[in-house]
């Protein structure tokens, strides 16, 4: 600061309370050096910032300093028990240039101790000594001693302990590096010894200030006392531009004050509360314009503040920081919150305020929150912010508008004298206008003083504050909050015989209501819509909100009745015009809950008797006289629906009769029903200390699901017209009372045209008007059908067997049809399917609800060609069952299925697939021919029979003895007994004949088993080739009493071919020479033998057969395999031989085999094939599964004995070759022999092996 203006300004206090203040440092010593240094000393100290650690783990912030430099005086020394913190001066600096030692002898070093000793006197610790170097001093003066001298006894007088508290500064005003480095070293620790002090001075501070805090329940202890402490570490913090902790200060005196009124209005009041329960004589609002109220302040200081003077002032800090900080929307925020609480701290303390003055103090204080707000804020940012400040426009519309009403400026005939009385008290309380207002053409206190002077005035600002507040509410998406400010306009609109205004804001305050379900806001807002809707005389709307009110639950009994009434008393108005009448919707008066069939599943057939319950939930609070109930129907036949008989309307119709409707609130939308449940929680808040409960409350978790708006609201809209529907089906019931609740009312129909009839409309007259519900849905619907006589024949059982007596249900239908007497069934008879008769068969009559009518016998003739059952007398629309029984007797010939078991050269492939055919029964359709008396044309039905057996037969060979096996196969769930089974050759051949060998007892055969027949076939002369046999057995239900019907016997034909044995094959093994055994692991000899039997024969004759000189052979191929792995083939394992066809020609083949394991080994298989040559013509019909299908079957590519086994391949092709070198060779085919007539005497024959010696692990086979 200028040394001059500080002479003049010596004997007047320093300012405090301004933005500008700064940290106070004393300067004593030579003060024209510090003069000329102030300038570049106030520029460089703020440069560079500097980490300021706090106390009490406080994160560390980075601060630039500043000071106040002010010269030294005692009076600026705080005294005793001066808490001031502003006035405070936190450090204190000596400057001298002194460089003669007689200068320091004799003034500088008393003035410097005079100086200490005023320092020690008021405790002061922080202090500094700085010492000037200058060369232009040096270079006038060259007898002085080295400047270290001079500062080196200031060091050893003064800074014994503390050397670091003088400091030395060189050539400050020159221009120099060592200039600068001097600089810096001394700006370094000026900033660190003015950080120490603030935290020293500071910490202290704190300290005190929590020790007075903490006397707050001692008697005496005053809250605005320790505001001005806490308000004053505040200042310093603000001081040091730390803003945020400045607010802090502020947030915790908000919060402790917010507290002490809680408390009070609990019962636990403090002493000093009652200074700010005073009466309230001033409501000025708010003041943001300047930092400090200094009014304000003195009033707490003084204890004489009001309530709001506190929040006012408290506030008017909060947001001077929040504005230094650039956080101006949570001003508004703040701000909204802040009115609010006041409003409720006042009840609290039940302080006594003027009406209006509140309303003034809060209207006031929102505009000048804006203001304020608008003055730091650009257009734009206020125009992206709006959801911050919208809040306080509509707060102080709200507040406007209870203004307006209170003085009387909304009334009809205008304000009255007590009205303009009560407006002059409200404008005498807001005082003058401020200064820094007063040139403002658009201030809080100009708007609220114009608005409140006229009526027109008044209705200006509260459109244009109403307005631009509905606006931003529906710029932001809040369409719930404009609704709301939009109710109040329409309630004023309402006030000042505006309707037609009011019913737009009104009804769109309904929509969004009822689309939320707000049942309270949706009832308050009908009323008032009610109200409008009778002053702009729209009757038809007006009924209609009446009848939703007569049924809202949340009005009293009385005005329900007021409403129910409006609506009784247009209705029964005489007017001349008889024919034009109101419709409204139903749901207002009355919903339909339930509604029952009778008969339950809504079918009746023509001429039907057909009842309908309706059971109406009436809403009205009183009875209701109603003249008529009307149902109307609509018709239709849709393609074949006339057709639809009882049975399939009564599998596609509800069985119980019972159609319930939703239960819908009265004009609320049916998705409202479909929202969750409300997730209501606890919630307590316990004090942290005591762990006693401060508050109580519920919360909901679901609030967003519930809360959530529907932007489509199409469903809500009601149908401008209600119509109802034209047509000659109309079911009606008149002169009703409904009572309040449940009624039940019914209709009765006598069904007449076939079709579907669907329930489309509910009308309710109730004279002049008519209730309608436009959709009954679910959709309802009753069928009346006309039905033809039908006849349906359908077995009692899953499946009807073959040979045995069936049941068989026969189902008449009468439809339109009335059955008279004599009225007959006739049925075709078939040789093949006789009808059996029972004396006590019964016919039984059925209702189509299948109730049972009456019982009698049944009548059956029969003839050759037809039998007759008479039927009982029946009425339409009935149904007639009896049972009869049936009998299919299988015929002699063999079915499809069984010729499949004929031809005996069946592969592989096929065999699996007849397998899985044979586990099937075989069905044969008998149908039948049926005359109907109903009808002209004759009925055809099919009954599908089930053979229940299945045959195969099997040769089976010992030698030359033949044996023929056939096997008999249950498939059928039941049992039978088989007697007089047979075996016949269809060529009736005298020089055959089948012996048998099962005995002639009669046999059970059970479900799914066998049983085998077994014939040996002897003959005396050459028998054809073929066979044709015939094989009968006689069967009966094994459980079955009766058995005197003459049952024909199951029967199956079959063909046996090439049944002679042509070959006989036997092997024998031989162990080593000189051994007695067979062992593991050496080899053994192993001798086959090819003996023919027969002489030349018809079959013999194929492309193998060589005919020389009389001299007959064939070529055969052997193969010896094991594929039981129990032998190991060494060598050669097949072969081509050339055999002689004659008796008794035998061909041997000797090779090796090894035994691989120890035991009762079986023989090596032996296979034998006729070698054909490839130019076999007819070798191409050969079935590709008589091929070999072992891999170790090769055939001699050189067609001679000594072929090697490991030639050309066959497997499956008649062309196909294992290698590529012999590709394209002619290829010899093999031929397998037809069963029986090769015979191998060695299969199942074993040979002991035993193990080696020399084996330590024994394997064993058994078999």
């Amino acid at each position: 600061m200028d040394p001059a203006e500080e002479e003049e300004g010596r004997e007047k206090p320093p300012v405090i309370y301004t933005m500008e203040n700064k940290p106070i440092v004393t300067c004593a010593g030579d003060q024209n050096l510090f003069t000329s240094l102030y300038p570049t000393l106030s520029q460089q100290l703020p440069r560079e910032p500097m980490e300021w650690r706090r106390s009490y783990g406080r994160a560390p912030k980075m601060i630039h300093l500043e000071s106040n430099f002010v010269q030294f005086k005692e009076e600026l020394l705080p005294k005793e028990g001066n808490k001031a913190l502003l006035t405070f001066p936190f450090l204190h600096i000596y400057w001298t240039e002194c460089c003669d030692t007689e200068v320091y002898k004799t003034t500088v070093k008393d003035d410097i101790t005079k100086w200490q000793n005023v320092l020690k006197a008021h405790s002061s610790v922080d202090w500094l000594i700085v010492v000037v170097e200058s060369d232009a001093k040096k270079k006038n003066k060259t007898n002085i001693l080295p400047r270290t001298s001079i500062v080196d006894k200031i060091r050893n007088d003064f800074c014994n302990k503390q050397s670091d508290r003088c400091v030395v500064l060189s050539d400050p005003l020159k221009d120099s590096s060592r200039s600068q480095e001097s600089w810096n070293a001394f700006l370094t620790k000026l900033r660190t010894l003015l950080l120490m002090s603030f935290t020293k001075n500071l910490g202290k501070f704190e300290d005190d200030m929590r020790t007075l805090r903490e006397k707050r329940t001692e008697p005496g202890w005053s809250f605005c006392e320790y505001f001005m402490v806490q308000e004053e570490l505040a200042f310093v913090f603000e001081m040091l531009q730390q803003f945020e902790d400045a607010l802090v200060q502020y947030d915790e005196l908000d919060a402790l004050f917010s507290q002490y009124v809680v408390n009070f209005g609990a019962g636990d009041g403090a002493n000093w509360l009652t200074f700010f329960c005073q009466p309230v004589r001033s409501w000025n609002g708010l003041i943001l314009r300047k930092p400090i109220d200094m009014e304000k302040r003195e009033l707490i200081q003084n204890q004489e503040a009001t309530l709001l003077d506190l929040r006012s002032y408290l506030f008017s800090r909060q947001c001077t920081l929040l504005i230094f900080l650039q956080r101006p929307w949570e001003v508004s925020q703040r701000a909204l919150e802040l009115l609010h609480n006041c409003v409720q701290e006042l009840k609290l303390l039940e302080v006594s305020v003027p009406p209006g003055a509140l309303d003034c103090w809060v209207f006031l204080s929102c505009l000048e929150v804006l203001q304020r707000i608008e003055g730091c804020c650009d257009r734009a940012q206020i125009d992206a912010n709006v959801s911050h400040t919208v809040g306080l426009w509509s707060y102080a519309t709200e507040k406007l508008k209870s203004l307006g009403y209170l003085c009387g400026l909304v009334s009809e005939k205008g304000p009255n004298s007590e009205d303009l009385n009560r407006t002059v008290d409200l404008l005498a309380g807001l005082g003058a206008e401020r200064p820094e207002t007063a040139n403002a053409s658009q201030s809080p206190y100009k708007k609220l003083k114009e608005a409140l002077s006229s009526v027109e005035a008044f209705e200006k600002h509260y459109l244009d504050l109403s307005h631009a507040t509905i606006e931003m509410y529906t710029n932001i998406g809040r369409i719930r909050s404009a609704k709301l400010v939009g109710k109040d306009l329409a309630e004023f609109y309402m006030r000042k015989k505006g309707p037609q205004k009011a019913e737009v804001y009104l009804q769109g305050a309904l929509k969004t209501y009822l689309a939320e379900g707000w049942a309270l806001l949706v009832t308050h807002t009908r009323k008032q819509l009610a109200e409008c809707q009778k002053h702009l005389g729209q009757i038809e709307n007006y009924l209609q909100t009446s009848s939703l009110l007569a049924g809202d639950n949340h009005l009293t009994e009385d005005e329900r009745k007021s409403f129910c009434q409006e609506i009784l008393d247009f209705a029964n108005q005489q007017v001349e015009n008889q024919g034009q009448k109101v419709i409204l919707p139903m749901h207002s008066f009355a919903q339909l809950k339930t509604l029952h069939f009778d008969p339950p599943n809504a079918v009746v057939h023509v001429g039907g008797k057909l009842s309908i319950e309706l059971t109406l939930l009436s809403q009205m609070p009183i009875p209701v006289r109603v003249d008529q109930i009307a149902i109307h129907v609509h018709f239709s036949i849709e393609k074949n629906s006339y057709r639809k008989t009882a049975e399939w309307l009564t599998k596609h119709k509800t069985s119980n009769g019972v159609i319930s409707f939703p239960n819908e609130i009265a004009g609320f939308p049916l998705s409202r029903n479909n929202l969750p449940a409300l997730e209501l929680y606890e919630m307590y808040e316990r004090s942290p200390s005591d762990n006693s409960l401060n508050t109580a409350g519920i919360i909901c978790k679901n609030v967003h699901m519930l809360l959530r708006r529907q932007e489509s609201s199409s469903s809500l809209d009601m149908p401008s017209g209600v119509t109802l529907e034209d047509g000659a089906h109309v079911l009606k019931c008149s002169n009703l009372i409904l009572e309040p609740g449940d009624n039940k009312i019914t209709f009765s129909i006598q069904a007449k045209e076939p079709g579907t009839y669907t329930l489309r409309q509910l009308c309710t007259s109730v004279g002049k008007v008519q209730f309608v519900l436009l959709h009954i849905y679910p959709i309802v619907q009753y069928d009346v059908y006309s039905q033809e006589p039908q006849l349906k024949v359908e077995p009692m059982t899953d499946s009807l067997l073959a040979g045995i007596p069936q049941k068989v249900k026969f189902t008449v239908t009468t439809g339109h049809y009335t059955m008279k007497s004599g009225d007959t069934l006739q049925l075709s008879n078939a040789d093949a399917m006789p009808i059996l008769y029972h004396p006590e068969s019964k016919a039984v009559i059925y209702s189509n609800t299948r109730e049972k009518i009456s019982e009698s016998s049944l009548r059956i003739q029969s003839s050759e060609k037809i039998t007759s059952i008479s039927l009982p007398v029946a009425p339409a629309y009935h149904v007639i069952e009896f049972e009869l029984e049936v009998m299919y007797l299988p015929s002699a010939t063999e079915s499809a299925v069984e010729k499949e078991n004929t031809v005996n050269k069946e592969n592989h492939r096929k065999n699996k697939e007849k397998q899985k055919r044979d586990n099937c029964m075989a069905t044969v359709d008998q149908k039948v021919t049926i005359d109907c008396p109903w009808s002209i044309y004759s009925t055809i039905i099919a009954l599908t029979f089930c053979i229940p057996f299945n045959a195969k037969h099997s040769l089976l060979s010992a030698g030359k003895r033949k044996y023929v096996q056939v096997c008999v196969q249950n498939l059928s769930e039941l049992c039978f007994q088989l007697s007089d089974y047979s075996l016949k050759n269809s060529a009736d051949c005298r020089d055959l004949q089948l012996v048998p060998l099962n005995p002639a007892s009669q046999q059970v055969i059970y479900s799914k088993q066998s049983i085998f027949f077994v014939w040996e076939l002897k003959w005396t002369k050459e028998l054809p080739l073929s066979l044709q046999c015939l094989f009968s057995v006689s069967f009966c239900p094994a459980t079955s009493e009766e058995q005197s019907l003459t049952l024909k016997p199951f029967t199956y034909e079959f063909q046996v071919e090439n049944f002679f044995t042509l070959y006989h094959v036997k092997s024998e093994i031989f162990p080593p020479l000189g051994a007695e055994y067979c062992k593991t692991g050496s080899l053994c000899s192993l001798e086959v033998s090819i003996t023919r039997l027969v002489d030349l024969s018809e079959v013999d004759r194929d492309e193998a057969l060589t005919e020389s000189d009389g001299y007959c052979t064939t070529k055969l191929m052997y193969e010896v395999v094991d594929n039981s792995s129990n032998w190991a083939v060494c060598g050669k394992s097949s072969g081509v031989i050339s055999m002689p066809v004659a008796p008794r020609a035998t061909h041997k083949v000797h090779m090796e085999v090894m035994p691989l394991f120890a035991g009762n080994l079986p023989f090596p298989d032996v296979r034998l094939f006729k070698y054909l040559p490839h130019h076999s013509a007819h070798s191409m019909q050969l079935d590709a599964d008589s091929w070999i299908e072992n891999d170790s079957l090769s055939v001699d590519k050189n067609v001679d004995d000594q072929a090697d086994s490991s030639s050309i391949r066959s497997r499956g092709s008649l062309h196909s070759t294992a290698s590529g070198e012999h590709k394209g060779l002619p290829m010899p085919r093999l031929q397998a022999f037809s069963p029986g007539q090769v015979f191998n005497s060695s299969t199942g024959m074993q040979i002991l092996v035993i193990p080696s010696k020399d084996d330590h692990v024994l394997e064993v086979n058994v078999t």
